[in-house]
Formats: C-alpha cells, structure tokens, sequence
C-alpha cells in the first residue's frame, strides 16, 4: 500500500515546526495588538468564507487581517501543502520556471522550500504572482527570513507579479520569460468559480476551459500542472471538470488520479436519494502541526484537528485508457469510514469507475485518505450508489 500523505519526513516536519517562531521574527507584533489576534483570525475567516460579499478586492491591505492572514492561514497553508509536495512526483531541474498563480505570501515557493529540501541548491526562477501589493511585500519578507542562514546562499530567483486571473479568462498582467516547469495555482480559484450558480454547471464549464486554456499556455510541453483548492463539495467539482478540460489540452492526470479514464467522481448535484454527494478529496490529522499555531486556532474558535483538499497534478505523460484488467485494482481511497450494513466502508477511485470498499471498522481504519490499494473487484455493484464493491480482508480484522 502506498498512500499520498505519509508521514512528514523529520527536517521537513521540524521546519515546519519552527514556521511561527520565523513568522514572529520577520513580523514583530507589539503586545497590545497580539490580545486582538484572536479576533483578527475570526474575522479573517468570515470574510473568506460566510461573507465573501463584503471584503474589498484588496482586503489583506489592511494590517490586522494581513497580520492575522500571515500568523495563521498562512503557516497552515504551508502545513497543508508541504503534507502533499513532500511526496508529489515533481521534477524540476536547473534553471526552470515555477509559475505561481494567486501566490499571497509566496506560499508555493516556502512550502517547496520547506517539504523539497533536495530543490534548494538548485537554481530555479519563481514568478510569483498576486493582486495585493503588500502581501507580495510580505512574502519577500518571509521567504528571506525562510530561506536565511543557506549555506552559499539561496539558488533561487523570486520575481513578484502584481496581477490576477481574470474570471473570463486570461491574466490582467503578461507573465515575462520563458514557459514554465511547473504552473501552480493554490487556493484561488476558489474566489472565482463562486460567482457561478451550483445549478450552471454549463458556465462553470465553459469557465474551466478557459483556465485549461490558460494554464496549458504557461506552461512548457514537458511541464507540469498543479492546482490545489479547499476539500469542499464545489472545489472537487471545479477539479473534475478541469481534469477533462486539461486532457483535452494534452495534459493526462498524474495525481491523485491513477489512471486517465472519466472521473469517477464529478461532484455536482448528481447524489440520488438518500446518497450523500460525493467527491474528490483527501484529508489528514494535523497533530504535528506546531503547537503555537494550535493555541491561536483554538483561541480563534477555529481549531483544525484535520486539514483537507481537492488537488490535481496533470502532465503530458503518456498514458491511455485500457480495457477493465482482470487482476486487482489500483483503487485510491478517498471518503472517510462509514457503516456499510454489518460492515465498514470506504468510497475510493479506479479505472473501471467509482469503487465501495467493504471491510472490518478495524481494517477501515488503517487505510487512510489517499492510500492505493490493489483490490480485486468481484463483480457486484452496491445498491445505494451504484459503486462497484470490492472487500478488503486480512489478519486481525
């Protein structure tokens, strides 16, 4: 069994740890404003949820949300990240291009820092990209903090971009330079596929090839795609439909698909009665998360036991949809465990289609969000939600 989200290895993992401690250093905060930061967060987390509607295009200019942005959505984001980067099949070599598309603080570029520490002797150019000015001057201040103390000094180039996506396709500002390795969008799309109805699934699409679009023209032909949103039911939507749209620009799943058929899980308001909805996403326990950040999401009110999300990583490596194979599947666990009659279950992704695999609570339990397992298919379908049903057994079930 392999799984997406193993464990941290230990430098990445004590980096990761000393993430508020160089947020703190790099962005003093006099103690009778760290009282309100709290209240800060909360706010924050309102405006970017609940109440999209009323925070202005540049509402992390103002220093309070910004300091409350940088002290916790940023570390966790980084956390979230380099959770998926420290393992992702990225290849990068001297002298290519990251695109960073809607980069806040250069988070891309610190969580490849902290999760890739094979890439930081490598020159590589990152053209980071935000509509905000003084988070992309935060972000320089925070990768220099990140990136000191390297022993000849960091081989990597960041050129800050003030710009944005345009919903209607296209960027409001060219991206100099040659095509990239890697175009990566983290946590931006999200602000712009709100504004379509969840019933027009039509616009939505048309939206999502143009971003295809886009992000196949940035990149370079051998290059890589990634994009990586909030595990909710609309973010593992967009991601199923930009995963078709991508493939028609020549751009095959690489992750966490394991395989290039039709999605097999579209998200959507297809669910029949008494069928939860079902989507693309993958989620895991925070428990190394540094302890200081768990204290300020807790005084938040916004504590984070897991952190989850909706990705793709899409490539122009050959791969072509063959014929069901008769031997087991390669299924990637997706939903958490639930009771399935006098049995336990969990909703996974293969090939031949959306898969129920049925077992022990016990053996549920070990197979965690994102693991690939290779399970024979017994040819019957469940009768609730028409997955094809595969059991999973062993010792000590």
């Amino acid at each position: 069994m392999t799984g997406l989200f193993p464990p941290l290895p230990e430098e990445t993992r004590l980096f990761i740890q000393r993430l508020p401690r160089i947020i703190d250093e790099a962005f003093p905060l006099p103690g009778r404003f760290r009282a309100a930061l709290p209240a800060s967060v909360a706010e924050l987390s309102r405006l970017l949820t609940s109440e999209r509607k009323e925070r202005g295009a540049s509402y992390l200019g103002k220093p309070a949300l910004l300091s409350a942005y940088l002290r916790y959505f940023l570390p966790w984001n980084i956390y979230r990240l380099s959770r998926l980067l420290s393992f992702l099949p990225l290849e990068l070599k001297p002298h290519d291009a990251v695109n960073d598309l809607g980069t806040g603080p250069l988070t891309l570029a610190a969580s490849l820092w902290i999760s890739r520490p094979e890439l930081r002797g490598i020159p590589l150019e990152f053209r980071c990209m935000d509509k905000t000015p003084a988070v992309l001057e935060a972000g320089k201040k925070f990768f220099a903090a990140l990136s000191a103390n390297t022993i000849g000094g960091c081989a990597w180039s960041v050129r800050c971009i003030r710009g944005e996506i345009k919903s209607k396709g296209g960027l409001s500002v060219e991206i100099k330079g040659k095509s990239a390795a890697l175009s990566a969008a983290v946590n931006i799309y999200n602000e712009l596929f709100w504004g379509f109805s969840p019933m027009d699934r039509g616009g939505l699409g048309r939206f999502v090839e143009g971003q295809a679009r886009l992000l196949s023209s940035l990149t370079e032909n051998a290059g890589s795609i990634l994009v990586v949103e909030p595990g909710i039911p609309r973010s593992g939507e967009f991601i199923s439909l930009l995963r078709s749209a991508l493939a028609k620009e020549g751009c095959v799943p690489l992750s966490p698909c394991t395989h290039p058929c039709a999605c097999a899980l579209p998200g959507g308001r297809k669910a029949g009665a008494g069928v939860k909805a079902r989507w693309c996403h993958f989620a895991f326990g925070t428990e190394d998360a540094p302890e200081e950040l768990h204290r300020l999401s807790a005084a938040s009110k916004l504590p984070k036991e897991r952190a989850v999300l909706s990705f793709i990583l899409a490539g122009t490596a050959s791969a072509e949809c063959r014929t069901i194979p008769k031997g087991p599947a390669k299924i990637r666990v997706i939903s958490d465990p639930f009771p399935v009659g006098g049995e336990w279950g969990r909703y996974g992704c293969c090939a031949q289609g959306l898969v129920l695999v049925t077992g022990s609570r016990k053996i549920m339990g070990r197979m965690p969000s994102g693991a690939l397992e290779e399970i024979a298919l017994d040819g019957r379908l469940d009768a609730k939600s028409g997955a094809l049903l595969a059991a999973k057994g062993g010792a000590g079930n």
